[in-house]
């Protein structure tokens, strides 16, 4: 045992009688004791000499990085004051990862001159702990000791060294609220430098030590280290803001050897939401978000009627054709009651459709392909009631439904199936054609699908055209805008209806008086008949063209009457036109009575221009012109009829 300096110690071999209390008079009042314990060298855990044995604390070197080191042994130079010889060192190199390599290395990196180990090119595998092991000569004995040092990398002396501000951005504002704690952040990057490092905070230029007040204080914390960069991190808190506060001046700053930076903090009073009315209306939001939901799911076919009824248009102002619906189903009793009983009777009367029957509404005779196909264009929607007799072989629906699929091919018609008895077992290629051309499948139900509310209709109405308005004297149930205009409307029509049917009866009654007035003034006087005879004299032949032209006389008579009882009926139309009267009115006896009384009418223009009853023709070829103008003018009275 020896003393080497004043404040250390150096214990050279020690044997088990060593074992004694060591005491260290640090100063003439003060004394430190501490045992010393000598342990054998097989008690050591040890798997091999790599790494040997240390008794000694581990110092720290740090290399900078694609730099060049020579690293010495602590405990070197004491040594060789004292050996009688030189003393010689031998290497280790733990890594990283826990293997260990005794010198020479696997490079050319790292190479040993005299008892230092010199590094050429500083790589970040050459980092992990490096063991020196001194072995020397004292007094006859070969004396040895170990010691380890921890090597790292830092980031090269090439880059800038001057501190930097991470945090608070120049564009950060602190969010504060009266009466609560605030916390400010300041994080500041220190580079390696063998350098002091100081982060702080001032208000209105004082350092918080400078400051009377209490409620501030600071906590400083070391956020990161790599390669020898720091990056300290100083909160600043501050209890119980108030609204002075909110004007003070915050800054936070960096200092080293080589520079200095600080930045100042915004601060912005954060208003605080009614967190409760909040709540509340997010509450009420969703709750409607979910009865909407739920009534969209239930009344969704409603909603889309009543869509429909608002903003959809009428198919019978954009186009030219007759019918709303033609109706195509099988000929036997169950499928016939119930499009006939049923479904035509909803359409027609409660809904306001107009039907296409082709039993009903077609006239017998002709090619049956042509007026099916004719009836079918002139409709906008082809209904077929589908059943397993619907598709029978060489039955006349099978007919209509290949004439309807052609029409739907040529896009010139729009397919709605109603399943009236399932069909999914048919074997048929008219069935998966309807399915791939029917713009809507509506499937009957039987009693469930009867009530008119009933999901049945209403997916029958949104696949037929739009119809605010039932033609009948019920109102569908929708809620259109154009309900009351369609009400005028055909409260119009009614009128309009009525007025015709008056005067249709007034114009019969009229014509009956005009008959009547005709046949009185045709009567011819007792001994007024003339002798027929030849065409230019006596005899029978004369008397056939005589009366021949006699009536052809009459009937322009005739006719000049009924044109004169046909204007004065149109000026009657005319004025009830004008004022459409609220009652039925009734015919004027004194007009008819006048009518009968007069013995002799106005010429009218087709009375001027043909001769009396005594100029008759006098020759046959006369005759026979006279007697085709008085066909013209028979015809012409029948088409006035």
């Amino acid at each position: 045992m020896f003393l080497l300096s004043p404040t250390r110690l150096e214990l050279e071999s020690q044997t088990l009688s060593d074992h004694n209390l060591i005491i260290c008079n640090k100063s003439s009042c003060s004394k430190i004791a501490m045992r010393l314990k000598v342990l054998r060298r097989e008690d050591l855990v040890q798997d091999s000499d790599c790494p040997p044995p240390v008794a000694a604390s581990t110092s720290s070197v740090d290399i900078p990085q694609h730099g060049g080191w020579i690293l010495d042994c602590p405990g070197l130079q004491d040594v060789t004051k004292m050996a009688d010889s030189d003393p010689s060192v031998t290497w280790y190199h733990v890594t990283l990862s826990g293997s260990c390599y005794k010198y020479p290395f696997w490079n050319i990196d790292r190479q040993k001159k005299g008892s230092s180990l010199r590094f050429f090119v500083m790589y970040d595998t050459y980092c992990g702990l490096y063991f020196c092991t001194v072995t020397y000569l004292r007094r006859g004995k070969t004396l040895s000791f170990t010691r380890s040092i921890n090597v790292s990398t830092i980031h090269p002396t090439s880059l800038p060294k001057e501190p930097s501000i991470l945090q608070p951005v120049r564009s950060r504002v602190f969010p504060v609220r009266q009466g609560m704690e605030v916390r400010l952040q300041c994080r500041g990057l220190f580079p390696s430098l063998e350098s002091f490092w100081k982060i702080w905070w001032t208000v209105d230029g004082k350092t918080l030590d400078e400051l009377s007040d209490h409620r501030f204080s600071n906590i400083n914390s070391q956020v990161k280290y790599y390669k020898g960069d720091r990056t300290e991190e100083s909160l600043l808190v501050i209890q119980d803001f108030g609204s002075a506060d909110l004007k003070r001046q915050y800054n936070c700053s960096v200092r080293n050897s080589r520079g200095f930076e600080t930045r100042s903090a915004q601060l912005k009073e954060d208003v605080s939401l009614p967190s409760v009315e909040l709540g509340c209306g997010l509450g009420v939001t969703l709750v409607l978000m979910l009865l909407l939901f739920v009534v969209y799911h239930v009344f969704w076919l409603e909603l889309l009627l009543i869509y429909r009824s608002w903003f959809g248009s009428d198919e019978r102002h954009t186009d030219d054709k007759e019918y709303d619906v033609y109706i195509s189903y099988a000929r036997n009793s169950e499928d016939e009651q119930f499009v006939l009983s049923t479904l035509r009777t909803v359409l027609e009367n409660e809904l306001g459709y107009s039907v296409c029957i082709f039993d009903r509404d077609s006239l017998p005779g002709g090619n049956s392909s042509d007026s099916i196909l004719m009836s079918m264009q002139r409709s906008r929607r082809l209904l077929f009631v589908v059943s397993p007799i619907f598709l029978t072989e060489k039955s006349f629906s099978l007919l209509e439904c290949r004439l309807g699929l052609y029409l739907q091919h040529g896009h010139q018609a729009s397919i709605v199936a109603v399943v009236f008895c399932s069909v999914s077992k048919l074997c048929c290629v008219e069935v998966t054609q309807l399915r791939q051309a029917a713009v809507s499948i509506v499937k009957w139900r039987g009693s469930r699908s009867g009530p008119l509310h009933s999901r049945f209709w209403l997916r029958l109405r949104l696949a037929l055209p739009v119809r605010p308005l039932a033609m009948g004297r019920r109102l569908i149930d929708s809620t259109s805008s154009h309900s009351d205009l369609a009400v005028l409307a055909l409260q119009k029509a009614q009128r309009i209806q009525n007025q015709k049917d008056r005067t249709n009866q007034t114009r019969r009654s009229r014509w009956a008086s005009a008959n009547h007035s005709r046949r009185d003034r045709q009567a011819p006087p007792s001994g007024s008949v003339k002798s027929w005879g030849h065409c230019r004299g006596e005899g029978p032949q004369h008397s056939r063209n005589r009366s021949g032209c006699a009536g052809f006389v009459d009937q322009v008579d005739d006719r000049g009457e009924e044109l004169k009882v046909e204007t004065e009926l149109q000026q009657v139309a005319h004025d009830r036109t004008d004022a459409v009267p609220q009652t039925d009115p009734t015919p004027n006896p004194d007009s008819t009575h006048e009518t009968h009384l007069t013995p002799n009418p106005a010429p009218t223009p087709a009375q001027a221009s043909y001769p009396a009853p005594d100029s008759a023709p006098h020759t046959c070829e006369e005759g026979r012109k006279h007697n085709q103008q008085q066909q013209m003018i028979g015809s012409w009275s029948s088409e006035e009829k």
